[in-house]
């Protein structure tokens, strides 16, 4: 096996943290990796990784070595993908994260045409509201919404959303609609979240502030507590691509819209060493010419 095959086992050994881990995403056995990659330290004539029963560490070495091959791999990448993609299409296997209710409800129906028009690429996707490790846990992109936390990841700003607080007609014709965000501790609030606390913000004289809200429904899905509302149980607080669909069809309507939170924004984040991937640069274009405003967009509150 060639010094550059020997860097990449040992770099995605150290981003999985373990052999298995690592062995899984390339398809070999773990005594392979883990064979490979005590050869390698044998060759440098150094210790890269420390070993417990739990888990890898990189020695200080290792980490110095790891800088240094994932910047060697990324060039070597980066220059196969400048030739390649001159005279190639996109291909491989595209494993993607996404929230639920934008992977059922948007990514669904989009999917299938991406696939139509890039027949050699495949797509693995993940549905789950958590924020998912990218590189920790294989994945090669991942969509996310709302304000990013600073990172390595390279973001790329698909379209915006909005979120609004909504109740069905018949339960504001019932309790009146709030007219300031103070007022909801006073209303049924339905909450979209994953912990025992939940705050809406709102843009109060300029700035967002946050407000605790109670409620008898807790759930970690939109679509749950959008239908919850649609029943008349109460106030929600969600983005569009959800609840779109009932305000247009008049099962919802907006309150407090002049406290409304400051657009947000639906992002493609992948890792640095995934940049040259033609796949991903393809699906974020794709995402882009679909959901971008005003061709196609996400749903807008009118």
């Amino acid at each position: 096996m060639s010094q550059l095959e020997d860097m990449r086992l040992f770099v995605e050994t150290l981003d999985a943290a373990s052999f298995t881990a690592a062995a899984e995403r390339l398809g070999l056995s773990k005594q392979f990796v883990s064979k490979r990659v005590m050869a390698l330290e044998d060759r440098l004539g150094v210790r890269l990784l420390n070993r417990t029963t739990r888990k890898l560490r990189a020695t200080e070495l290792g980490l110095a070595y790891y800088e240094r091959a994932r910047q060697i791999l990324e060039a070597v990448e980066d220059a196969e993908q400048t030739i390649a993609r001159q005279n190639a299409a996109p291909r491989g296997t595209l494993r993607l994260s996404a929230p639920m209710s934008f992977g059922t409800m948007h990514l669904s129906p989009a999917i299938p045409r991406f696939l139509a028009a890039h027949t050699e690429v495949a797509i693995e996707l993940d549905l789950n509201d958590r924020t998912v490790d990218l590189v920790g846990e294989g994945y090669d992109m991942a969509v996310r919404i709302g304000t990013l936390a600073d990172s390595s990841l390279i973001a790329r700003n698909i379209a915006p959303v909005e979120v609004v607080t909504c109740a069905s007609p018949d339960y504001l014709a019932r309790r009146g609609a709030p007219r300031t965000p103070e007022a909801l501790r006073q209303y049924d609030c339905l909450l979209y979240g994953h912990g025992k606390s939940v705050e809406w913000p709102f843009t109060v004289h300029g700035k967002t502030q946050a407000f605790p809200v109670t409620g008898r429904l807790l759930a970690n899905n939109g679509e749950v507590v959008r239908d919850a509302a649609i029943a008349g149980l109460g106030l929600v607080h969600l983005p569009t691509f959800i609840v779109g669909e009932a305000l247009r069809a008049g099962q919802l309507a907006t309150v407090l819209d002049d406290y409304r939170p400051p657009v947000a924004a639906i992002y493609a984040v992948y890792p640095q060493h995934r940049q040259s991937s033609l796949a991903i640069h393809a699906f974020v274009d794709f995402l882009r010419s679909t959901f971008a405003v005003p061709a196609g967009g996400i749903d807008r509150a009118r």
